[in-house]
C-alpha cells in the first residue's frame, strides 16, 4: 500500500540544475575551473555542493592551499539563490502531480542534495511549500546519495508526522539521476526515474521511467506497492 512520495528537488521539481551549473561556474572561474555541460551532467550532478567541490579537489583541479571548500560553496549558495529569483521554474505538470497525491492523502517529502535555504527559496516563491510534510537537505546528512542516509532519515522524519506506521516499501522516490535511483534502493524503497536530466537508458534501475509526471496516475503508484 503506497503510504508515502519522496522527491527528489533539482531536475524533478524544479528546471535549476543548469542554473546550479552557472552558479558553480560564476565562482570556480576565478580559479581557473569551468564545468562543461557535459562533464556536470556525467560526473556531478545528483552531489551536494561540498561533495563536488571535495571531488574537484580530489582531481587536483581546486587548489585549497588559499582558500576552504566551504568558503567556496558559500559563494556557489549566493550566486545560486540570485540566479533562482529570476531564472528558477518549476517543471510543467509537477503543480497538478502534487495535487493529485493530495486529494488522495498521500504525504509528501524532498530529499535533495540542495541546500535548505535553495529549497524553500523556490517552494515559496512558487507556491509550492505547503504540499510537502518533510524535506531533507544537503546540511541533514554527512554522506549524500548514492548513500541512502537521506530518504532513511526522511522516512523517519514522515513517521513522526504519521499516525499509523509508513515502512521503506510503501514510500515511492521519484528521481532524475542513477545516484538517486541507487539511493532510493538501498534505502528499500520503490523507485520511478523521471528522463528530465538524463534518457531512459541510464535510468533503468528504476522501476518504471516517465518522460513527465502527468503519464503517472494514483493507480499506477499504487501497483508499485501492492
Amino acid at each position: 500500500m503506497l503510504k508515502a512520495v519522496i522527491f527528489d528537488f533539482d531536475g524533478v521539481i524544479t528546471d535549476s540544475e543548469i542554473l546550479h551549473l552557472r552558479a558553480f561556474n560564476r565562482v570556480l572561474a576565478e580559479h581557473g575551473i569551468k564545468i562543461t555541460t557535459k562533464d556536470y551532467y556525467k560526473d556531478y550532478l545528483g552531489l551536494s555542493d561540498l561533495d563536488l567541490l571535495k571531488l574537484l579537489a580530489d582531481k587536483g583541479l581546486l587548489k585549497l592551499d588559499s582558500c576552504r571548500v566551504e568558503d567556496i560553496a558559500s559563494q556557489k549558495k549566493q550566486a545560486f539563490e540570485q540566479l533562482a529569483k529570476t531564472e528558477g521554474r518549476i517543471i510543467e505538470g509537477v503543480r497538478d502531480f502534487l495535487q493529485m497525491l493530495k486529494q488522495h492523502n498521500i504525504p509528501m517529502a524532498i530529499c535533495s542534495g540542495a541546500l535548505l535555504a535553495e529549497i524553500e527559496l523556490i517552494l515559496e516563491q512558487a507556491r509550492l511549500r505547503l504540499f510537502f510534510d518533510v524535506i531533507v537537505s544537503a546540511e541533514d546528512v554527512k554522506k549524500g546519495k548514492p548513500n541512502p542516509a537521506g530518504f532513511l532519515l526522511t522516512l523517519q522524519r514522515l513517521n513522526k508526522k504519521s499516525r499509523e506506521p509508513i515502512s521503506a516499501e510503501q514510500c515511492i522516490v521519484i528521481e532524475d539521476s542513477h545516484w538517486g535511483l541507487e539511493a532510493a534502493r538501498s534505502a528499500g524503497m520503490h523507485a520511478i526515474a523521471i528522463t528530465n536530466s538524463y534518457d531512459a537508458k541510464q535510468l533503468s534501475m528504476a522501476e518504471k521511467v516517465v518522460n513527465k509526471l502527468s503519464e503517472l496516475t494514483i493507480d499506477d503508484l499504487q501497483s508499485l506497492c501492492s
